[in-house]
């Protein structure tokens, strides 16, 4: 039997590749999200997720296709994906972007849990290390960014992102599930290696906020399968990035012309990302299949 999955904010940039990308590896999805999914084999349930009794009723439901199936009886759910979100600063005043953002994933992980759905995948974010929506330009305090590293934000959405994965540790600790939270980087869909990357590569300082930082939509789709198929490690926090930075130029030219201040612990690759995967490859098992250079020509 194919596993079963809630995914919330499967309509987004981001989830609908993530979502095809489950589909394609065999998974049955139901996605949650306020908006239709242009899925013919994905159902969206439409759930405001800061209505706790909502997404209570929404995580318990069926989830296959048609209100004409054979039977219409819920079935049990093997994880919930949680991408719901709003999705950055200045789309919403700052207290929606942390009421919508902390609420909306406080009550997923509380339905989970209380329904007794044992993973569930949150999505995070690479502004909680505080320097892309810092509101002068600001050095971290080291590079790679890697998961030990003291976030400490000041804006309202990476903020809500460290509520929410305080919020997964306190529900892995109180409920003993696998919860975790995937910090991931800026995400690139297909059409953005043609459309934006050579704008990019003319313009070296226009990514330094995110350290050049990317993940293929559908290397983030691997990612979050490798974390819905493993089990036993209670709450965790992974970075989601591609192996390299989304710059044509080596690491240490970048560091040298837009961080020459920031200490760089250990050797860094020709190309490597500041926005550290090491865990991701060597707990989940990532392994990229997306870099951009298999579609940009320099």
């Amino acid at each position: 039997m194919p596993k079963r999955i809630i995914f919330t904010g499967g309509s987004g940039k981001a989830g609908r590749h993530v979502v095809q990308y489950l589909v394609d590896h065999g998974y049955e999805v139901l996605n949650i999200d306020t908006k239709p999914l242009d899925n013919p084999k994905v159902r969206t349930l439409i759930t405001d997720i800061t209505d706790s009794g909502q997404v209570f009723n929404a995580l318990s439901s069926y989830t296959g296709q048609h209100e004409f199936d054979p039977s219409l009886r819920p079935q049990k759910v093997d994880a919930v994906v949680h991408f719901a979100a709003i999705p950055r600063v200045m789309i919403v005043p700052d207290n929606e972007v942390f009421r919508i953002n902390a609420m909306g994933t406080y009550n997923v992980i509380e339905a989970a849990t209380k329904l007794g759905i044992r993973k569930i995948v949150v999505a995070s974010s690479e502004t909680t290390y505080g320097v892309v929506f810092a509101n002068e330009p600001r050095d971290p305090a080291y590079f790679p960014l890697d998961e030990d590293y003291d976030v400490d934000p000041m804006d309202s959405y990476a903020l809500s992102k460290i509520v929410n994965e305080n919020t997964a540790r306190a529900f892995a600790q109180r409920d003993g599930a696998d919860i975790y939270a995937l910090r991931i980087g800026n995400v690139i869909v297909p059409e953005d290696y043609t459309e934006n990357f050579p704008k990019w590569f003319a313009d070296p300082g226009f990514r330094k906020k995110i350290a050049w930082s990317y993940i293929d939509a559908r290397d983030l789709g691997q990612i979050t399968r490798l974390a819905v198929e493993k089990d036993g490690l209670g709450f965790q926090v992974f970075n989601a990035a591609n192996d390299h930075t989304s710059s044509n130029l080596p690491t240490a030219e970048l560091l040298k012309r837009f961080y020459p201040n920031v200490p760089v612990r250990g050797a860094l690759g020709e190309y490597e990302t500041l926005l550290s995967n090491r865990k991701i490859r060597e707990v989940l098992g990532f392994k990229e299949e997306h870099n951009w250079r298999n579609y940009v020509k320099e």
